[in-house]
């Protein structure tokens, strides 16, 4: 018995040294093309492909705000060459569904906290409201709709949010988060609450007008937009961040190996100008520090859904 678990230490000791020559490595993404994860694994590509001396594979697996994705890499072989990119919601899910067919904290590691964005609450240019508190006032006198990022992601708990501490009724619609920003462009919805870098072009394009943002601080992207605590609320700093995980049983030098390539091709000087660019924050960090971070989030997320009385669709 003995010789066969010291067998089973030597292969898995081969198998982390050898890491990643075999084959190609997957990062598989919970959000579509265009949303916020896909924009961060697209940037970190190429900069880890060069690194690792591998190729790395996207795939997008969008559904359930990410649980399909997350379902797919938990039963994946925890050999480091398939990946999860995730959002916020990863947090978030566990409460808001009744079964998102995952643990945060016993079916995943904790790789690297990847870039943030505040929510960005934003006015197709028809509306009358020039700030929150005026489209608080027109929604107690009109019939309003918005438009988020999708059921259970910070841009939906944040305006419920707002609802829940006001009274006020506004019609939630979830699109996915490249979507959400041109419903309301085309004026499906009058409202809607996304993360910065897809709503961000069409403010500066004049095709919809920034009514606060839902970070402690405001956003350099947007400077002139005001915070919501700014705006007669307290205690908000919801963000939508993004993060890499790694099926539970990977070898820790594999996940210690990641998270250092990916802190070097996020710090890249050319990776930390478009992040600006599109209004994403990112520092280095480790994985136990993530690991810390994600505790916290998954605490503070299932207060506010249970608050807010928010469930998944």
């Amino acid at each position: 018995m003995r010789a066969f678990v010291l067998f089973l230490i030597l292969i898995g000791t081969a198998s982390a040294q050898d890491w990643p020559k075999q084959k190609a490595v997957h990062i598989v993404v919970g959000f579509p093309p265009g949303s916020t994860t896909d924009l961060v694994a697209r940037l970190a590509q190429p900069k880890l492909a060069e690194t690792l001396g591998q190729s790395v594979v996207i795939e997008n697996r969008p559904g359930a705000s990410g649980n399909v994705a997350a379902q797919q890499v938990k039963r994946a072989t925890p050999d480091g060459y398939t990946l999860f990119l995730t959002s916020v919601a990863y947090a978030v899910n566990p409460s808001l569904y009744a079964n998102a067919g995952y643990d945060p904290f016993t079916d995943f590691i904790p790789v690297i906290l990847g870039p943030s964005t505040p929510n960005l609450i934003t006015v197709h240019p028809s509306v009358p409201a020039k700030n929150l508190q005026e489209l608080i006032a027109l929604a107690r006198k009109e019939k309003l709709s918005y438009a988020s990022s999708g059921t259970g992601t910070t841009t939906h708990l944040s305006v419920e949010r707002i609802k829940l501490a006001t009274g006020i009724d506004i019609t939630h619609v979830p699109y996915t988060p490249a979507q959400a920003a041109g419903a309301a462009v085309g004026g499906h919805t009058q409202i809607a609450s996304t993360s910065m870098p897809p709503s961000v072009p069409h403010v500066r394009a004049g095709r919809l007008r920034a009514i606060a943002v839902t970070s402690a601080q405001r956003s350099p992207a947007l400077p002139d937009t005001p915070t919501v605590n700014e705006q007669g609320f307290s205690a908000f700093d919801d963000l939508t961040w993004t993060a890499v995980f790694a099926p539970a049983g990977t070898p820790q030098d594999i996940v210690n190996r990641l998270n250092s390539e990916l802190n070097r091709a996020l710090a890249a000087p050319d990776v930390q100008a478009r992040l600006a660019q599109l209004g994403l924050d990112w520092k280095g960090n480790t994985s136990g520090e993530f690991a810390a971070f994600l505790r916290s989030e998954v605490q503070k997320w299932a207060r506010a859904v249970k608050e807010s009385g928010a469930k998944a669709d």
